[in-house]
């Protein structure tokens, strides 16, 4: 599943993920992949890789990195800002977008694929 996280500097994208990580169990320590472009974590059986490629300038490093194989069918991915590698990029499952709102913050999710769909409808059962 690719998921990705739209939002200004400062929106909250990292928090989101390491408060995901969080809900899934992972104890360690979850820090940002500004400078590496992406911090893989694995909890359970799920391998979960966290992209930050606001950074992102050379679309050879993306093969050179081998990233496109983190994207496959047992991987969840969630890549904040997106639009400096979209032609590289499979289209998203899942978009977030955080917008401040009062002293918080306000996530718009969208689904766009069926198993996107899939898994908001799962989510909402949970909230």
């Amino acid at each position: 599943m690719t998921v990705y996280l739209h939002g200004d500097l400062g929106a909250g994208k990292t928090t989101l993920v390491r408060g995901l990580l969080r809900a899934l169990g992972h104890a360690g320590k979850v820090k940002s992949p500004t400078y590496t472009l992406v911090e893989p974590y694995t909890v359970s059986r799920l391998h979960l890789y966290h992209f930050d490629l606001y950074r992102f300038v050379d679309p050879e490093e993306w093969d050179a990195a081998g990233f496109r194989d983190y994207f496959n069918p047992e991987s969840l991915c969630l890549v904040e800002w997106p639009e400096k590698a979209r032609e590289l990029l499979p289209a998203p499952d899942i978009d977030v977008r955080l917008q401040p709102e009062g002293q918080g913050r306000r996530a718009i999710v969208s689904a766009n694929t069926d198993s996107g769909k899939q898994c908001l409808k799962k989510l909402n059962v949970v909230f």
